[in-house]
């Protein structure tokens, strides 16, 4: 694989990382109402499971997956679930509109880091659509006899562009936290992101 093949791919991958998805949805979900740390958790956990997608399909264990429709079904029925569990909540608590004093998050426990790197862990690994993207996006770039190295490079350098835009994303919306956490935007996010959530979960269920 040449340097010019490489740069490829990585601007194929930072569009396809522009692109608003449940990742994006569950990200500024977490920070609008968690702050810094529970937003930086999130996104953890949405690029930690990225890279195990992209090292299962690196090592062929992606392909075999994609091969069993039963398990394929299993991981995307999963996946609109969980999608649908979230957007309730969100339109839940826009309908509640009640919401706590303002906080970073700073002095909460172990458990409120884990609830967001949970939530962006399960809406990633739960979403075929970034599997199937390592499976037939990678191959495009590569040759018939590229080893493993390099499958796992493209794969993490994929979830490394995830990582910086999410994390940007997070610095962008701590500083405007102040207003979105204002009563009636908060119940306008939590209403658009619960709706946008819903989308998601059906787009996913009629794509395949």
């Amino acid at each position: 694989m040449t340097w010019t093949t490489y740069t490829s791919f990585l601007v194929f991958a930072t569009v396809l990382v522009l692109v608003p998805g449940p990742d994006f949805a569950v990200v500024v979900k977490n920070t609008v109402a968690g702050g810094r740390r529970r937003g930086w958790w999130a996104t953890v956990g949405v690029v930690s499971a990225n890279a195990v997608q992209g090292v299962a399909a690196a090592t062929g264990l992606g392909a075999l997956i994609a091969a069993s429709q039963p398990l394929f079904e299993v991981i995307r029925w999963a996946g609109i679930a969980y999608l649908a569990y979230l957007a309730v909540q969100a339109i839940r608590s826009a309908v509640r509109g009640t919401y706590p004093p303002l906080g970073d998050g700073a002095d909460a426990g172990r458990g409120y880091a884990l609830a967001g790197w949970r939530q962006g862990f399960l809406s990633n690994i739960t979403n075929p659509k970034v599997l199937v993207f390592y499976l037939a996006v990678l191959p495009q770039f590569l040759g018939p006899e590229v080893g493993l190295p390099v499958l796992l490079a493209l794969a993490l350098s994929h979830a490394g562009l995830s990582l910086i835009y999410l994390a940007l994303l997070v610095l962008g919306l701590v500083r405007a936290r102040r207003l979105l956490s204002r009563r009636p935007v908060r119940r306008t996010l939590d209403a658009l992101t619960g709706v946008a959530l819903l989308g998601f979960g059906a787009r996913l269920a009629t794509d395949y």
